[in-house]
């Protein structure tokens, strides 16, 4: 098989699951994808596992992934102890020699998670944010209206490891009592 049939270099247009979509069009046009963080079971020798320990009390993982809309992997980071903050994961995916690279005037969602760095754009904090929220009604401003859409597309890009998760088990923490997707 040919290289050129596995690996697909980054498409710099705007992707069509944006701009087909007048919810995402054009707020979202410079939009490549989602940076998604999620954790892995971990089984690690006893004595390094506290550093795998996460906020749960699981042991994991934490891996970060860049996810095109396509639902394809661009980027993933693994290895990462399950205590191990998103924002310091990114920061090293950013600085590895063939780590993550953003394209110029491109950019991915993220969750607060990753804090505030050029290169991808998280929801407003402390603006309504979840699904459940919007149950009721509808946003009542801008930045409702800007996290509401956020949130439908990091959801579209979260299915990616929700799919893997349900196809080898071996990766869902949850399936082993730890818990989903953060």
């Amino acid at each position: 098989m040919h290289f050129s049939h596995v690996i697909r270099l980054p498409d710099e247009s705007t992707p069509s699951e944006i701009r087909n979509n007048p919810r995402f069009y054009p707020y979202f046009k410079d939009c490549i994808g989602a940076l998604v963080g999620t954790h892995v079971c971990a089984f690690v020798p006893v004595n390094i596992q506290g550093r795998f320990c996460n906020r749960k009390g699981g042991t994991t993982q934490n891996v970060l992934a860049a996810i095109t809309f396509d639902l394809q992997f661009s980027y993933v980071l693994v290895g990462w102890e399950g205590s191990a903050h998103d924002s310091r994961i990114l920061s090293d995916a950013l600085s590895r020699p063939r780590g993550l690279r953003i394209l110029e005037g491109k950019y991915y969602i993220a969750d607060v998670g990753y804090g505030i760095r050029n290169g991808y754009i998280t929801p407003y904090c402390g603006v309504r944010y979840h699904l459940k929220e919007f149950s009721d009604q509808g946003p009542e401003n801008a930045k409702e209206l800007f996290n509401l859409r956020h949130l439908s597309l990091r959801i579209t890009i979260e299915r990616v490891f929700g799919i893997l998760k349900k196809r080898f088990r071996v990766l869902d923490a949850d399936h082993f009592g730890i818990f989903k997707l953060k």
